[in-house]
């Protein structure tokens, strides 16, 4: 008896000794083995609680540093997990309202292999998140342009570049990261894009697009056409 007084207690202290508490008590009093799963599922709603309330104080601190770090910030962002958020000197980054980014790895049913990585490579560049996008385990590097329209989704470990990266110079040599060879990549609203697909410089999808898992897109994608392959090609058009 002085255990269920234990949980009594217990239940009382988290649902506020309402009427639910009360019966459920009755129900663990008349039967051990009932007592056994009550006493399971308030351990698992207090964990759950909890990690809840971890979560929370984990956004917040990841919201403040992405603050700190000059990014344009909408209402309801969510971070789940750390991203790595790196802007360069007179450039953008912008989150607008309900953007959710997956860092961490349990965040994403495949899993995230890495952070979501946002970075602006030079001068003037700029990353446009729309209003709901969301991003798991992506990798997004603009030296110029790349907007992501409302209510998009990135499926784990896709990423998006707007530049070559290095340029070969001399013999045997490469040059600096982003060289003055960037186009822009405009993503349109209500995209999918598959998981670890590659999408590359000077590339427009249009609006309800979808895009395969593991696609290269080379060229642009029309509006509400499904795409697939390495390079992508049109596969079907998208209801």
């Amino acid at each position: 008896m002085a255990k269920l007084g234990t949980w009594e207690v217990f239940r009382f202290a988290l649902n506020g000794g309402d009427r639910d508490s009360v019966l459920m008590l009755a129900r663990i009093y008349s039967c051990p083995q009932r007592c056994r799963v009550a006493s399971k599922n308030l351990l698992w709603q207090s964990l759950r609680r909890i990690n809840a309330v971890r979560r929370g104080l984990l956004n917040m601190l990841w919201l403040t540093e992405a603050r700190l770090r000059g990014l344009e910030l909408g209402d309801r962002i969510i971070l789940n997990g750390r991203p790595c958020l790196q802007r360069h000197v007179g450039s953008r980054i912008t989150l607008a309202d309900g953007v959710c980014l997956n860092s961490s790895l349990r965040s994403n049913p495949l899993g995230c292999s890495q952070p979501v990585m946002l970075r602006t490579l030079r001068l003037g560049a700029e990353i446009i998140l729309g209003r709901g996008v969301g991003l798991s385990s992506n990798s997004v590097c603009a030296a110029l342009r790349i907007h992501i329209g409302e209510g998009t989704f990135v499926g784990a470990g896709a990423m998006i570049f707007d530049n070559d990266f290095h340029a070969p110079v001399d013999e045997w040599t490469w040059g600096d990261a982003a060289p003055d060879n960037p186009k822009p990549v405009i993503i349109g609203r209500g995209v999918f894009i598959g998981a670890r697909a590659i999408i590359l410089k000077g590339v427009t999808i249009g609006d309800r697009a979808i895009v395969g898992a593991g696609a290269v897109v080379t060229k642009d994608v029309p509006a509400r056409s499904i795409v697939a392959g390495n390079p992508a090609r049109m596969v079907s058009e998208a209801k």
